[in-house]
């Protein structure tokens, strides 16, 4: 992304300022053109206007759009277990344990430290150069993740996630028995009232969130299950199934207070399928990673004492 300055004319009454600079710039992320005018770079009729500015038909919009930076992340020769990848995209098995992108006193370690040395040509899509991360699984959540390799590729990803044409199965440890066969969880998500670094379920200021799960297998004081996302909220597996007395396995947010009795560091819970259309063929793909090894043992005893 080269630094450039454009002049559009407003061709209706009434449009706010963020929506006619992302219909007119449309390889942009609304929330980028929200972030370069929140910045003061955009100019209508020669005066700063925030992003929800009524225009009018025939004002000149002058939109100054700096050149994408190469982000303060170290790329580090991390191992990858990479399923696919293209000019496009790269899909990978996303380990236990490891951070998806770098946060406040995490820096070293990450998803994107690993992918900024692994690919030469990255997207430019938030401002920054830098992968382009369109979907994030917790740090001790495991699988398949998804990540473009150009603005365009991450639009369109971002696209698929957002309208749900983009389809994603988890596999659980949940504790308890659920009777169940299937069933359907609703309940908005928002950051918890009194812990904020936990999220729940509100009823004021949360985001939709549903989940889809059927039962696998039974095993007395634990279920497998396999659970569908309709929407993508932030620990929406786990707020959800501890909000019907199920949480999962190992889950050290949500789950009981008391130790786990498997060897796992984290929550039991694996993104194991993930299936999308590509940006640049719209071939309709589908990625399966494996159970990590440590949830394999957890089931095999579970079977070995169930079976007996």
């Amino acid at each position: 992304m080269s630094d450039s300055t454009k002049v559009y004319t407003a061709d209706q009454d009434g449009e706010r300022l963020d929506r006619f600079l992302t219909r007119m710039e449309p390889t942009l992320s609304r929330a980028h053109v929200q972030k370069v005018i929140a910045e003061g770079q955009a100019l209508v009729s020669g005066r700063v206007r925030k992003a929800n500015y009524k225009l009018q038909a025939g004002e000149k919009v002058t939109f100054h759009l700096p050149e994408a930076k190469p982000v303060e992340i170290l790329p580090e020769d991390i191992p990858l277990d990479i399923l696919y990848e293209d000019s496009d995209i790269i899909v990978i098995n996303k380990a236990r344990g490891m951070v998806v992108h770098p946060a406040t006193g995490i820096y070293t370690g990450t998803l994107v430290n690993a992918l900024l040395y692994h690919c030469k040509d990255l997207s430019g899509i938030n401002g920054e150069i830098r992968p382009g991360i369109v979907h994030r699984l917790d740090k001790d959540t495991s699988g398949v993740m998804v990540a473009a390799k150009n603005d365009a590729a991450h639009l369109d990803l971002a696209e698929q996630i957002r309208t749900k044409a983009a389809h994603r199965i988890y596999r659980a440890i949940v504790c308890g028995n659920i009777r169940e066969e299937a069933g359907v969880i609703k309940g908005d998500i928002g950051r918890h009232p009194t812990d904020r670094k936990k999220m729940a379920i509100v009823h004021e200021h949360g985001k939709p969130a549903v989940t889809h799960f059927r039962v696998l297998e039974r095993f007395g004081a634990y279920t497998l299950v396999e659970c569908r996302l309709e929407t993508g909220r932030t620990h929406q597996i786990r707020v959800h199934m501890a909000s019907i007395g199920h949480p999962v396995l190992g889950d050290p947010k949500y789950g009981p207070r008391k130790a786990c009795p498997f060897a796992i560091k984290g929550q039991a819970l694996h993104s194991l399928q993930l299936t999308l259309t590509h940006p640049r063929t719209r071939e309709v793909m589908t990625f399966t990673a494996p159970l990590p090894e440590d949830m394999e043992k957890i089931l095999k005893a579970l079977r070995a004492k169930f079976q007996r």
